[in-house]
């Protein structure tokens, strides 16, 4: 049996990235994984290959929560899971970032979260057994200096992630947060010296989604029963620096 069996999931950015690396191991595990994503190409190949649902979402619109809820209430009955991993990652520091990207940067990766675990929350309490796993980075525990708006948008999450956990507690859903590093997908694929920035962690590397998702796993399945309001990172000991 696998460690998420019968668990309905709910996985946004998932078409690729940490998201994709997720919703294929949620799947392995046994999940009934609901993959949603606003690169509909990709999220549609891959759930298929993987035996998921796919369907385009918005992070940042409320209606197109509220739609896939109702979905999945629905046809599958329950949800036990929610992924909060969409995001964006702008360059820029404090005084050359623009009101525009700031705010587009807050709506993605902070309003999202706080509209994912609202909208999902009903379902999850009714569950009995519920939890919501938010991705934050190292820049949520930490300076990131470079990525002034980024790094307001997880510490944002991670402030959230507290918050929510503790209203949620005695109604059967824990919330978490993973504050990854230097992780080798699309998102940093670009970014200047990201080898360097990967070297100077004590483990000397930077990590593949798949280690990313690995600590997802733990802490969506009852394994992580009496975890909640904590923070999980996984950066090659970065932080510890």
């Amino acid at each position: 049996m696998g460690r998420l069996e019968g668990k309905v999931c709910l996985i946004t950015g998932a078409a690729r990235g940490q998201g994709a690396e997720e919703a294929k191991l949620f799947a392995r595990e046994g999940g009934l994984v609901w993959m949603v994503d606003v690169l509909d190409e990709q999220g549609e190949a891959l759930a298929g290959e993987i035996g998921a649902t796919y369907r385009h979402l918005d992070v940042t619109s409320e209606r197109d929560w509220e739609a896939i809820v109702d979905e999945i209430r629905l046809t599958a009955g329950s949800l036990q899971v929610l992924v909060n991993n969409a995001g964006v990652f702008p360059l820029n520091r404090m005084v050359t970032t623009s009101v525009e990207e700031y705010q587009r940067t807050m709506d993605i990766n902070a309003l999202g979260v706080f509209l994912g675990m609202k909208t999902c929350a009903p379902p999850l309490i009714e569950s009995g057994n519920g939890s919501i796993v938010n991705i934050s980075s190292v820049a949520g525990m930490r300076a990131s200096v470079g990525s002034f708006a980024y790094g307001a948008s997880k510490w944002a999450v991670r402030g959230m992630t507290k918050t929510a956990a503790v209203e949620l507690a005695r109604k059967g859903v824990r919330v978490n947060s993973i504050h990854p590093g230097v992780i080798e997908t699309p998102m940093v694929a670009d970014v200047p010296n990201v080898d360097k920035v990967a070297g100077r962690a004590p483990l000397g590397r930077s990590a593949d989604a798949a280690e990313v998702a690995s600590l997802a796993l733990y802490l969506a399945s009852d394994e992580s029963s009496y975890s909640t309001g904590a923070e999980f990172v996984v950066d090659g000991g970065l932080s510890a620096l």
